[in-house]
């Protein structure tokens, strides 16, 4: 049923700097920030913080990053 549909490319690539905003915390504690719908999970971040990231791992539907610069709150 889905074998035709076009897999999503994830909008970051491995090393990728990039600030977001945590925009909720996820069951485990971790922040989840969000890039064009696409899943950010960042460890040690809080809901409403804006930092920047760099992207250390790609698992399909979601990313991992850690924390590079903290940017304040929102």
């Amino acid at each position: 049923m889905y074998e035709n549909r076009p897999q999503k490319l994830a909008p970051v690539k491995m090393g990728d700097e990039i600030d977001v905003k945590i925009e909720a915390i996820g069951e485990k504690g971790d922040g989840i920030a969000k890039v064009d719908g696409y899943v950010i999970i960042v460890p040690k971040t809080q809901k409403g913080q804006k930092v920047k990231i760099k992207i250390n791992a790609i698992r399909g539907k979601v990313s991992f990053g850690e924390v590079i610069e903290s940017l304040g709150e929102a």
